[in-house]
C-alpha cells in the first residue's frame, strides 16, 4: 500500500488562468449541486404532474439522492484511474442526458431515469475537489477546496428559491430546460478551459466491487428514506436496512482481499480519515436538518399560532442567505485551515452549526429570526465542508484522491439521507389537527433543532481526534518546493 506523499502530484500546464479554471471547476460544481433541490417546489404537485400515486412521486426526490450517493465514490476511481478531466466532462454530459430526459418526460419511468442520471452528475464535485490540488498555485488550494466543497451545501440552499421562481413563473418542465442549459454550459467550460493533466494512475476498475457498493447502499438508503412511509417494522423496510448493510460488510471483506480494490480500505480506516468520515456523517447531518426543519416551519399557516405562513418563494428566499454564507466563509475557512490546521477548523465548524441550532430553539417567532440562526449554522457549514476535503487530501496517497475524496462526499450523503429519516419521525409523532390535517407541533420543531445540535456537537468532538500521520506541517513555499521536486 502506498503511503500518503510517497507519490508524485502531477501540476497542470496550462495557458488558461488558475483563477478562471478554479472559477469553472466551482460553478460547475455549483450547477450539479443545483439538482438536489431543484424539484421540492413541485414536489407536492408531482403526482397530478406525472398521472401517479404521492408514494410512486416522492421516487422523483429519493432517484437523485441515490444517484449522487453511487457516484461519488466511483467517479472518483475512475478519475484516479483515467484522469480527472475526462469524468468531469463525462460527469457534465450525464447532467445534459439526463436533464433532456426529464425536459421530455411527462409520466414517472422517464422520469425516474432522468433524475437518476442527475444524481450521477454528482460525482463531479468530488473530482473536482481532488483536481483543484493539481490546478490551483499552493497559496490558493485552501481557499479553492473551501469554495467548492461548500458548493455541496450553497447548491441544495440556492437551488430552492430559484426552482421556486421558475416553476411559479413558467410551466415546470422548464426546471429541466434551463437545468440542461447549465449542463450544456459546465460541458462546455470543462472541455475547453481546464487543462490536460497527466494524472491517471496504473490499476483497473473493480466492478464487482462497485456494483457490491452500489447495491449495498441503495438498499441501505431506500430503507432509511422510506422507513418513515413503509413503516420502520415492515418487512420491507427492515429486510433492506438488513441487507443492505450484510452487502456492505461483505463488499468490505471482498475489497480488503482485492489487489486493486475500488476503494482502499486500510487507507480510509487510517485514524486521520476514519474521524473525518464520521464528522462527516454527523455534520452532514446538521446541514441537512437545519434544510428540512426550517423551510417546513416558515411555510407553517399562521392558524396553528406559530406556523410563520410564507409561500414556497419566500421561503426559498429567506433560507438563501444562508447558502450564501457558506460561500462567503470560504476564504475565512482557508485562514482557518492555514492558522489552526484542519482538525481545529473541522471541530469549529461543527461547534459554530450546534450553535446555531441552540439559537433556532429560541429564534422561532419570526422569519428573520430564523434567518439569523440559518446564516450562523450555515457558516458553520461552510467552515466544516471546507476542513473536510483537505484533512482527506492530506492524509492519503495521490492516486487514491478522488476516491477517498469521493467516500467522503458519501459519508455527508449518508448523513443528510439519517437527516431526512430523523427529522421525519420526530415532525409526524408530535402533531397537532388543523382542519383535519395532522401538523407539527412547535416542540416537535424545536426538538429537532435539539437533535441537529446534538449532532453537529458530536461531530465537533470527533473532529478533535483527526491527528494527521504526516510529521511537520510545511509552509506553502516548502510544499510547493516538494511539488517541484517531485515532478
Amino acid at each position: 500500500m502506498n503511503l500518503p506523499g510517497k507519490a508524485a502530484t502531477p501540476r497542470a500546464t496550462s495557458s488558461v488562468n488558475p483563477i478562471l479554471i478554479i472559477g469553472v471547476l466551482g460553478l460547475s460544481s455549483l450547477f450539479a449541486s443545483l439538482m438536489q433541490s431543484l424539484v421540492i417546489p413541485i414536489q407536492v404537485e408531482l403526482p397530478e404532474l406525472l398521472g401517479t400515486s404521492s408514494s410512486n412521486a416522492s421516487w422523483v426526490v429519493t432517484a437523485t439522492l441515490l444517484g449522487g450517493a453511487v457516484a461519488m465514490p466511483v467517479a472518483g476511481r475512475l478519475a484516479d484511474l483515467f484522469g480527472k478531466k475526462p469524468v468531469l466532462v463525462t460527469s457534465a454530459l450525464i447532467l445534459l442526458v439526463g436533464s433532456l430526459i426529464c425536459a421530455l418526460s411527462d409520466s414517472l419511468a422517464p422520469m425516474l431515469v432522468g433524475r437518476v442520471l442527475q444524481g450521477l452528475a454528482m460525482g463531479y464535485i468530488p473530482v473536482a475537489i481532488s483536481f483543484v490540488r493539481e490546478v490551483a498555485p499552493v497559496r490558493m488550494i485552501n481557499t479553492a477546496v473551501a469554495a467548492i466543497s461548500a458548493m455541496l451545501g450553497v447548491g441544495g440552499a440556492l437551488g430552492l428559491p430559484l426552482a421556486a421562481w421558475i416553476a411559479d413563473s413558467l410551466d415546470w418542465h422548464a426546471l429541466f430546460w434551463v437545468s440542461l442549459g447549465l449542463a450544456a454550459v459546465m460541458a462546455l467550460l470543462s472541455l475547453f478551459l481546464l487543462p490536460h493533466v497527466r494524472d491517471a494512475q496504473e490499476g483497473s476498475l473493480d466492478w464487482l466491487g462497485a456494483i457490491g457498493l452500489a447495491t449495498g447502499l441503495v438498499a441501505f438508503l431506500v430503507g432509511v428514506s422510506k422507513g418513515n412511509d413503509w413503516d420502520w417494522t415492515s418487512g420491507l423496510t427492515l429486510g433492506l436496512l438488513i441487507g443492505g448493510v450484510a452487502v456492505l460488510l461483505l463488499w468490505g471483506w471482498f475489497e480488503m482481499r482485492s489487489d486493486d480494490p475500488l476503494v482502499e480500505l486500510r487507507t480510509l480506516s487510517q485514524r486521520p480519515v476514519l474521524m473525518t468520515n464520521l464528522a462527516a456523517v454527523l455534520i452532514g447531518f446538521g446541514m441537512m436538518a437545519q434544510a428540512i426543519v426550517v423551510p417546513q416551519l416558515l411555510g407553517m399557516p399562521a392558524a396553528t399560532g406559530f406556523g410563520l405562513g410564507q409561500s414556497i418563494l419566500a421561503t426559498g428566499l429567506w433560507m438563501a442567505p444562508g447558502g450564501l454564507m457558506m460561500l462567503v466563509f470560504a476564504p475565512v475557512s482557508s485562514k482557518l485551515l492555514s492558522t489552526i490546521g484542519g482538525r481545529r477548523t473541522l471541530a469549529l465548524g461543527g461547534f459554530v452549526l450546534a450553535g446555531g441550532y441552540v439559537l433556532a430553539v429560541f429564534l422561532t417567532g419570526a422569519p428573520w429570526q430564523l434567518l439569523i440562526a440559518t446564516c450562523i449554522g450555515s457558516a458553520g457549514v461552510g467552515i466544516g465542508y471546507a476542513a473536510m476535503p483537505t484533512l482527506i487530501l492530506e492524509n492519503v496517497p495521490p492516486a487514491e484522491a478522488a476516491a477517498s475524496v469521493g467516500l467522503n462526499g458519501l459519508a455527508r450523503s449518508v448523513g443528510t439521507t439519517l437527516a431526512g429519516a430523523v427529522m421525519a419521525v420526530v415532525l409526524t409523532s408530535n402533531t397537532i389537527d388543523l382542519g383535519g390535517h395532522p401538523l407539527p407541533t412547535l416542540d416537535a420543531f424545536k426538538l429537532c433543532f435539539i437533535i441537529g445540535a446534538a449532532a453537529a456537537a458530536i461531530g465537533a468532538a470527533l473532529a478533535l481526534f483527526v491527528y494527521p500521520l504526516r510529521g511537520k506541517k510545511m509552509s506553502g513555499q516548502e510544499l510547493q518546493d516538494a511539488i517541484d521536486a517531485r515532478a
